[in-house]
Formats: structure tokens, C-alpha cells, sequence
């Protein structure tokens, strides 16, 4: 015990305790995220563990913003697996296709911190010059609507909040998949989330 706080002498207590609430989310979502909860996972005080997190707020932030990381990092892990046809028009649409699946497949396989991700607690609007893209999640299917204009999949004049449409039929594609079609055998589950993809991408 000694050994562990001196470590965090160093400032590693807040990732340690990030790390902690991050676990607790994945088993039991964003209710489960208790910053003495983790604090005592962590083997520290309570005491300790506000030096770094001033409110309950902060930490939900923290474990938010990592869970949000995850996700992309499941978004890119689908693009990458993608094989180059060579018809810019045809791999702009799999990208498409891509970070949609990862989209899916990480709510799916994370269910806890894919709540999180989303929890209504930490919303908040950009501030102006502030991007919401990047690589995040957001920023990923963003170039990938951006793709499909530059390839002429895609005609301009219908590119505005083309990725908003997009977005919100693979989320509420994941939350029914999650939740109240979560009985779907594997081939279905699949076959839905193709389908979902297919009527996106012509929808657009």
C-alpha cells in the first residue's frame, strides 16, 4: 500500500483513478461511477482522489472522454481493416460502411462504457473555433460523409447534416441492438446492421 501512494506522488493518482471508474463503467454503465468507489479500488482516500477530481462531474468527464476514445479507436480498427478496390466511389461508401460497424460493434461489446459515452450529464455544446471532429468518433464519420462528396457519390447541395441522418440511424440502431433486439441471432444481428448501412448510404 505504502509503495502504491508513493507512485502516485507523481501524478499518477488521476489516471489511476480514471482507470478504476473506467472498469466500474464497464460493468455496471455510468450510474456505476462513484469517485470513492474508485478511489477505494485504487487503494487511496477519498480525501486523495478529490485533490484531482474537485466533483463527481469531473470524473464522469474523464471516463467519458476515454470511453469516447475506445470507440474510435473500434471505428478505426473497421477501416483499417478494409481492403482498397481501386473505384474511389466504391471505397468511400465501405468507409462509410466501416465506421458504422465499428460504431455498432463497440456499443454492443461495451455496453457500459458506451453509455457513458453518451451520458446526458456531460453534454455540452462546441465553443466557437472549438471542433467537435478530430478523431473522434464524430470527426471520423464526418470524413467519411466528406468522402462521398469528393468521390460524387455524394452531390453537394445534399451534404448538409448528411452525417447527422447517419449518425442517428446507427445509434439508434445500436441502442435496439443492445436492448430490445438483443434477442437476434448472430446472422440476423448482422444482417440488420448491413441493411441499416445499405438504406443509410442510399438514403444519402
Amino acid at each position: 500500500m505504502v509503495q502504491r501512494r508513493d507512485a502516485y506522488h507523481h501524478g499518477d493518482l488521476r489516471n489511476a483513478l480514471t482507470d478504476a471508474a473506467t472498469e466500474l463503467a464497464k460493468t455496471g454503465g455510468p450510474e456505476a461511477v462513484v469517485l470513492r468507489e474508485a478511489a477505494r479500488n485504487v487503494g487511496v482516500s477519498a480525501t486523495a482522489a478529490y485533490r484531482h477530481f474537485a466533483s463527481h462531474a469531473e470524473l464522469i468527464h474523464a471516463v467519458k472522454q476515454r470511453a469516447l476514445r475506445y470507440l474510435a479507436d473500434s471505428m478505426q480498427a473497421e477501416l483499417d481493416a478494409l481492403t482498397p478496390s481501386g473505384d474511389p466511389a466504391q471505397d468511400a461508401a465501405a468507409r462509410l460502411g466501416a465506421v458504422g460497424m465499428g460504431y455498432v460493434r463497440f456499443a454492443l461489446a461495451e455496453p457500459g462504457l458506451f453509455g457513458i459515452a453518451f451520458d446526458s450529464r456531460d453534454m455540452h455544446q462546441p465553443k466557437e473555433g472549438e471542433s467537435p471532429g478530430g478523431d473522434t468518433a464524430y470527426g471520423m464519420l464526418t470524413r467519411a460523409v466528406d468522402d462521398l462528396v469528393a468521390t460524387g457519390v455524394l452531390p453537394e447541395g445534399r451534404r448538409p447534416h448528411s452525417e447527422t441522418a447517419a449518425w442517428s440511424a446507427v445509434h439508434g440502431l445500436a441502442v435496439l441492438l443492445g436492448g430490445p433486439l438483443s434477442w437476434l441471432p448472430d446472422d440476423e444481428r448482422e444482417a440488420a446492421i448491413s441493411r441499416t448501412a445499405e438504406v443509410v448510404l442510399h438514403g444519402l
